[in-house]
């Protein structure tokens, strides 16, 4: 990237003066033009012993794929050879005569040889970790070119005194370094020339074209690796290195275009031409024909470090990504060269399609490399100058219309003045379409329905690109498209995908990691697809186990959309539409202690459960029988209600004593969510006979469960087969496991008791500033905060709820209203959810709240 005034002041300061350990003066120099915390560092780019980084090992990413240009390389591959031993080597090896003057390099040495008649050679000399293949990929390629177009200047090989093209030298700890001869080029640097100058970037993307045209058909071993720079690897890159930029509005800028690229961009990749290209045209491997005053063109190009067989259309998207840098047009310039480039080497329509996204990527993957090299030399000041245009440069991005820069770069090489993609749908469009296909009965949330187009952990982006703060999704448990989940749906998916039928080892894992979160005696599976599928079976279960059929639910509880479990939830039998609960269910009050009969007494828990034992007398009156007690361990749809103390113990016991099982519906709240404990039921002190699992369990993939005792489990073998076709299949186990992982390695249950609490509290603060919050209440990032009208009456403030909602949205923030009277606030985020996010909810809700009492 463009490296600024200071690097500049370095150049100009490094032609005068042959830097080398002895040259105290020039150490000085550059402690005056960079600082003293990082002389020594900028020292060692220059010299033969200082003690700079360089980057160039490889790293392994979480897809077991290895990357070159990543770590930093040990101090003794690093050649450190002065401008002596330099002419020396020259000398030696080429039969030539020279003076040596090193010259700036990233990872190797090199030195600019002047010869008495004045031709000038570059002598490079690699660090001791460069492959030879690659070295002989850059000089074969280098040939190629001068084969197909001798009118394309770049180095040309000199070849050694006994014919070769790459020699072997030793360093001063015995290590050994490739050494090659090149010619040295003649013209102006980009870099020093009207670098942002219409004519000179349309000229720059013709000699691109003109060269990519050139190595057509060229190919070798050493040009098919694998590159970090290659942008065939960006997602990767930048998720490798994301958790390094810090958490913020850069992170989360990133966060939005990493996003976007793999759900818009990266499926279209493999579709893309191949060939071997540059891959960094940047300002300083560029020579124009013209010097500060002109104008000038293109003639030549330099470093060949980065070349790699890869898609053809990285080659103008890399020099379009460095010439947007501190670019007053920032899209003019993209445009210039890119159309320059279409002249030459014409780019297809899916190319021209994708450029402005793939420019984008490219300053991603560069901003994101910079934060890991900056973590591993943190004095080098250099990376974080370097980086700065880069930044501004994806700053200034977020204000452009995207879909407007896309046709314009299309426009630029002659494409359609469409996407190639079917336009979108507007909301009005999609809205009819929903309720001609889908029916009238599937609503959207919010008075103006969001189209939301992608998701990244605890964010939501419509198709604007605005972020929306998810603070009530609970099904993406740790976090919208968590590459870790992501990853191990793909790497199954691609494998294989069968029923239970089959034995299969994620089947068996999955099952016993599974269990192990559970008390004994809950150690069988049945997996199945849906938190209603689960809930469906556990009713078959325990009909099958005690040979009755009768079932007691809490007022306002949801346990699923069949006819069966609709007929066991009052939240939509006794809502609108419903026809009330059928004989074989009998309801009991919610045990509310905002709302309910027991508001204030301490042994409200055992008081409310009374009314389960009141249910099952009544129903053997009629001369029924309790198959089971269904209770979620926190109530969701009921308003986020948090279960007295010794609730579930007191009702368990009436149940039991009643030959009833006992259900622990964890469909919303498992999994760590009440962070004191990983199973909401845990809270009560209790042992369920059945627990049913969904929602959470596979972040957003089709994943439920139910666990049992093997008691229960012999009742229900008998002689009926059990067979769910995609329960309990390889990549749903796969996603399963992940997510354990996930929760166990990001220490996810912790984060909801930590932010849970602050979040509480931040609440509670705005229950004392507003008369209008009657309650909060909640466990861990599962949270409720009523509204009401009046204190003392209780009146529910539906209507302010509904409003908050959309204000809230209106400012970002997603947050949703339950509970059977609709005026309860439900917040039940990913695992991710940050402090900062708390206070953000909290601040957002505050201003949203007064905002509400003055429109009032």
């Amino acid at each position: 990237m463009v490296i600024g005034q200071t690097e500049r002041a370095i150049r100009n300061y490094e032609k005068s003066q042959e830097l080398n350990p002895d040259n105290t003066n020039a150490v000085d120099k550059l402690r005056e033009l960079r600082g003293d915390l990082d002389a020594w560092a900028i020292f060692g780019r220059y010299s033969c012993g200082g003690m700079g980084w360089v980057y160039s090992c490889s790293v392994c990413y979480a897809d077991n794929r290895h990357l070159e240009h990543s770590m930093p390389l040990a101090l003794h591959q690093v050649p450190r050879f002065s401008g002596k031993q330099a002419a020396r080597i020259a000398s030696d090896l080429f039969g030539i005569e020279a003076s040596a003057r090193e010259l700036p390099s990233d990872r190797d040495q090199n030195f600019c040889l002047t010869v008495e008649s004045g031709e000038q050679f570059v002598l490079k000399i690699a660090n001791s970790s460069e492959r030879r293949e690659v070295i002989d990929a850059q000089n074969k390629a280098m040939e190629y070119i001068a084969g197909n177009d001798p009118s394309l200047r770049c180095p040309r090989v000199r070849h050694t005194k006994t014919d070769e093209q790459i020699a072997t030298i030793s360093g001063r700890q015995g290590d050994e370094h490739f050494v090659r001869l090149l010619t040295r080029l003649p013209g102006t640097l980009l870099a020093e020339s009207r670098a942002h100058d219409p004519d000179l970037l349309r000229s720059l993307g013709r000699f691109l074209g003109q060269l990519d045209r050139a190595l057509d058909g060229f190919s070798h071993p050493g040009a098919r690796r694998d590159l970090e720079w290659d942008l065939r690897h960006a997602s990767s890159v930048v998720r490798g290195y994301l958790e390094l930029i810090p958490l913020g509005k850069r992170r989360t800028l990133v966060e939005r275009f990493l996003v976007q690229f793999e759900s818009e961009v990266a499926p279209a990749l493999p579709e893309l031409r191949r060939s071997v290209i540059h891959n960094d045209a940047n300002d300083y491997n560029v020579l124009v024909d013209g010097c500060r005053s002109d104008r000038g063109s293109a003639i030549g190009i330099i470093d060949f470090g980065d070349m790699v067989e890869t898609h053809t259309v990285f080659e103008p998207v890399v020099a379009a990504a460095y010439a947007i840098l501190d670019s007053p047009a920032l899209l003019a310039s993209a445009t210039h060269l890119v159309s320059g480039y279409h002249e030459s080497h014409p780019l297809t329509e899916l190319e021209s399609e994708l450029i402005y996204d793939l420019i984008v990527m490219r300053l991603c993957t560069s901003v994101a490399i910079a934060s890991h090299q900056v973590r591993e030399n943190p004095v080098n000041e250099y990376l974080v100058i370097s980086q700065r245009a880069a930044w501004a440069t994806l700053e200034q991005l977020t204000r452009v219309d995207q879909n407007e820069a896309r046709a314009e770069l299309r426009r630029a090489v002659g494409g359609r003045s469409g996407s190639l993609v079917r336009p979108p749908r507007t909301t009005e469009e999609l809205l009819q379409a929903r309720v001609r296909q889908l029916g009238g009965s599937v609503r959207v949330a919010y008075d103006q329905p969001l189209k939301i187009v992608r998701g990244w952990m605890q964010y939501l982006y419509d198709e604007s690109g605005r972020a929306y703060l998810d603070a009530v999704n609970n099904v993406c448990h740790v976090g919208h498209c968590h590459p870790k989940v992501v990853r191990a749906a793909q790497r199954q998916i691609a494998m294989l995908n069968t029923n239970t039928r089959y034995l299969h080892d994620n089947l068996a894992s999955y099952a016993e990691r599974l269990c192990a979160t559970l008390p004994e005696p809950l150690n069988v599976c049945y997996f199945v697809c849906s938190g209603s599928e689960a809930n469906e079976l556990a009713l078959r279960l325990a009909r099958t186990h005690t040979d009755r059929s009768d079932v007691v639910v809490v007022e306002g509880a949801y346990h699923g959309n069949t006819s069966s479990l609709v007929d066991i939830s009052p939240y939509k039998h006794s809502g609108p539409g419903g026809s009330g609960p059928p004989p074989h269910v009998h309801q009991v009050s919610m045990p509310d202690r905002y709302r309910g009969l027991y508001k204030d007494d301490e042994s409200a828990g055992e008081a409310f459960a009374s009314h389960v034992k009141d249910a099952i007398e009544r129903a053997r009156k009629r001369n029924r029988a309790i198959a089971a007690f269904f209770c979620e361990s926190l109530l969701s749809c009921g308003g986020q209600i948090v279960l007295p103390k010794n609730y579930l113990r007191t009702a368990y016991e009436h149940v039991r004593e009643a030959g009833g099982l006992c259900i622990a519906d964890e469909v919303q709240v498992g999994f760590g969510r009440v962070g004191t404990h990983f199973w909401g039921f845990e809270t009560q002190g209790v042992i369920p006979d059945i627990v049913t699992l969904g929602k959470p369990i596979g972040n957003g993939h089709p994943l439920a469960a139910v666990i049992t005792s093997p008691e229960i489990a012999e009742s229900f073998d008998n002689g009926m087969e059990y067979f769910n076709t995609f329960g309990g299949n390889p990549v749903s186990c796969a996603v399963g496991l992940a997510v354990l992982d996930v929760i166990e390695e990001e220490r996810l249950q912790d984060n909801a008791r930590i932010v849970g609490a602050r979040l509480e509290h931040g609440l509670e603060r705005l229950m004392r500033r507003h008369d209008v919050i009657g309650d909060v209440r909640g466990l861990g990032l599962f949270l409720g905060v009523e509204l009401v009208h009046d204190r003392t009456t209780l009146e529910p403030a539906a209507d302010v709820a509904s409003d908050v909602v959309e204000r809230m949205k209106a400012c970002g923030i997603l947050v949703g209203a339950d509970g059977s009277l609709r005026n309860v606030l439900k917040i039940k985020p990913p695992m991710v959810f940050s402090e900062a996010d708390a206070d953000f909810l909290v601040e957002r809700l505050d201003k949203v709240l007064r905002e509400s009492a003055s429109s009032a």
